[in-house]
């Protein structure tokens, strides 16, 4: 089952380390970590992104579902790796993308108080007994929340507000004299660039769904084809 993890620590040095156990539960094979990121809250409420997988199939954190929950929690990830910046426009948008209800995102928000840090991973999981002892081990508080099927309907529902409106306008121009007619395509004007940079967000958005989910693919290929080269090889040995 794929779920958003995020393990708050009182520290940075005890987020690296649980950081290094969630993925030596990866490489035995017990979860698969899909992308992952050590961030800490400044005391000015901002997030600070200090590492991050640069190595798997998630080269950038932008458009994945754990940029847009770093983004909620105050950080911009991939635009300022390591530098602090502050809670960046389109919440609404980015809990979506996120795939995470809100609850969730307050609930992180208020334990990752000013100095203290957390890993924030997108993870694969069949039971939470392995990453629960680990992550408390070490002096985790634990939230996960499975995630939710990618929507759009908000988006969807925008460009159809937009397209009415639309419609109406030029209906008025139609029938408006001539001192009218100026105003009235100055509003079809504004409406219609409006429209089309609605639309480009919702393909971009869906573009984004869709390579996160290739990105998933084929990290879990590649993890299937290492443990079957090394289950032959250990044959061959033995």
């Amino acid at each position: 089952m794929d779920r958003m993890l995020v393990a708050v620590f009182d520290n940075l040095s005890k987020a690296q380390e649980a950081l290094g156990a969630l993925v030596q539960l990866d490489l035995d094979g017990s979860i698969t970590v899909y992308a992952h990121a050590v961030v800490v809250r400044n005391p000015d409420g901002t997030t600070m992104v200090k590492q991050s997988d640069a190595r798997g199939p998630f080269r950038s954190l932008v458009g994945t579902s754990l940029g847009a929950l770093i983004g909620l929690l105050g950080g911009a990830p991939g635009v300022a790796i390591g530098t602090a910046v502050g809670f960046f426009a389109g919440g609404t948008a980015d809990l979506n993308r996120a795939r995470i209800g809100e609850d969730f995102v307050d609930d992180v928000a208020k334990a990752l108080s000013p100095s203290r840090a957390a890993v924030v991973a997108e993870i694969q999981e069949d039971t939470t007994g392995p990453v629960d002892t680990q992550m408390e081990a070490i002096g985790a508080t634990v939230f996960r929340r499975t995630l939710s099927e990618v929507r759009h309907t908000i988006h969807d529902e925008h460009i159809a507000a937009i397209k009415a409106d639309l419609a109406q306008m030029k209906a008025e121009h139609a029938q408006a004299h001539a001192g009218c007619k100026v105003k009235l395509l100055e509003k079809i004007n504004q409406l219609e660039s409006r429209l089309q940079a609605q639309l480009q967000k919702a393909k971009e958005r869906r573009e984004a769904a869709e390579r996160e989910e290739r990105a998933k693919v084929e990290l879990l290929q590649a993890k299937a084809a290492a443990a079957k080269a090394k289950a032959t090889e250990t044959h061959i040995k033995s």
